[in-house]
């Protein structure tokens, strides 16, 4: 049973809603507004919260500050009467936040609060076969990684996963997570979108008062990771002087929250993960050596896409499913089309692989059952690493990563999320990046 906040000024929607939800064996809390919404979570937990992207008194946007500092975080899923609030919601919130389209019907809360019975529906539809319930591919380096997802889980030792952007290093965290069976949650943050200021209030959290603008307790990630697994994005990013705090945390168990003085214990596995060689991170003194051996207890190198070229039809395929189940389209791809696929080299990896799939769908002729690929498979990013395969010796990381990222942007009209997206970094990330360089210059 789910203890559900429903938060919408919609009287009669909240009546039905309220029912189903009754129905389906959940207890459920009605808030019409922010303000009362925030009552009902000074005292109260929630596993979901169903939120309308308009109310009385602002975007439901709004009450998600105040839900990411809660601990445990619950679930969010926005509803709305307006099908073109998905596109901002994603884009505000990330894809991880869910949306509901009105009017909604039994089904779909249903599916909603089961998400594994749903999962279990979507794998027998498909007939794709899931590993550790996320991962796809049946190549022999595949294998050889589920053997290793497996040997890790049964301890709990911190992994570091290796291999370059879109081979889906997050997803490889959530096998393990998956495969450990533990008791916590999986809670992933990114260390390379973080400024520095802010990068130990988000690891260790911090006090009420603890600096301007500390106006509530934070409960870090490694607290709310508790026996579960903690994922560290782009874990060599983070500043050299914040890796002794990490260190610390690490070899003690134990951490302090910013302005605090009071030592909390923390029980998780720490997967961290990084686009960068072992080589890069060595000669480049981006990761201390004693925290590298506290993160890379196991090493896990992630192949890419072109190394198992075998898995990339069932890939497409598993993306396309999907995407004809969200839609209600019936789209296939042809042999033909799978093999032409399989020949590219996806420098993007699999996300460079599903944009393509996404991008293929949409353009789609619905009076046709065939999928239409477009005509060149080329992004921004395999175009850039194309031009600058004959860089020349001697220009630094810095430099050559300068020229990618300015390439990229002019390929994209200076649209700075889908460059980021190109990239494999967050649009953070991406402006800590040009901020480096100087500013935005002329795409400001």
């Amino acid at each position: 049973m789910l203890s559900i906040l429903l938060v919408d000024d919609d009287r009669e929607f909240t009546d039905v809603a309220s029912h189903i939800i009754d129905f389906l064996g959940h207890t459920v809390s009605v808030a019409g507004n922010l303000a009362e919404a925030n009552e009902w979570l000074e005292h109260n937990h929630f596993d979901h919260i169903l939120l309308d992207f308009m109310l009385p008194d602002g975007s439901g946007i709004h009450l998600m500050d105040r839900v990411q500092h809660l601990f445990p975080v619950p679930k969010v899923t926005f509803i709305t009467g307006h099908p073109s609030v998905k596109s901002v919601i994603a884009e505000l919130c990330g894809p991880k936040v869910d949306y509901l389209i009105k009017p909604i019907q039994r089904e779909c809360l249903e599916r909603l609060f089961n998400p594994v019975k749903q999962k279990a529906k979507k794998s027998s539809a498909t007939k794709t076969n899931l590993h550790f319930n996320c991962l796809i591919g049946e190549s022999e380096p595949m294998q050889a990684l589920y053997t290793m997802i497996e040997r890790v889980a049964a301890s709990s030792a911190n992994v570091m996963l290796m291999g370059e952007s879109g081979v889906g290093k997050e997803l490889v965290a959530s096998a393990i997570h998956y495969a450990s069976q533990a008791s916590g949650d999986l809670v992933a943050t990114n260390c390379g979108g973080l400024s520095k200021e802010l990068i130990s209030s988000e690891l260790f959290g911090h006090e009420k008062g603890a600096f301007t603008g500390a106006v509530a307790q934070k409960i870090g990630v490694f607290e709310r990771a508790k026996g579960g697994t903690l994922f560290l994005d782009e874990v060599t990013e983070m500043p050299l002087d914040m890796q002794p705090h990490l260190l610390r945390v690490l070899e003690t168990k134990k951490l302090v929250r910013v302005g605090g003085t009071k030592e909390i214990a923390v029980d998780c596995r720490v997967v961290s993960a990084t686009n960068r060689t072992l080589q890069n991170i060595a000669e480049q003194h981006i990761l201390r050596e004693d925290i590298y051996f506290r993160l890379a207890v196991f090493p896990i190198e992630i192949p890419p896409l072109r190394e198992r070229a075998a898995d990339i039809p069932l890939l497409a395929k598993a993306f396309l499913n999907q995407l004809n189940e969200d839609s209600g389209t019936s789209y296939q791809l042809t042999s033909t089309q799978l093999q032409r696929l399989a020949s590219f080299d996806w420098p993007g990896n699999v996300r460079e692989l599903r944009h393509t799939i996404h991008r293929a769908h949409i353009m789609s002729d619905p009076a046709k059952k065939e999928v239409e690929l477009p005509a060149s498979f080329a992004s921004p990013f395999s175009i850039a690493q194309k031009e600058h395969t004959g860089l020349a010796a001697g220009k630094t990381i810095d430099e050559v990563e300068k020229e990618l990222i300015y390439l990229t942007l002019k390929k994209v009209s200076g649209n700075k999320a889908m460059a980021a997206d190109m990239l494999g970094v967050s649009v953070k990330t991406l402006y800590n990046r040009l901020s480096a360089y100087g500013g935005l210059g002329e795409f400001s």
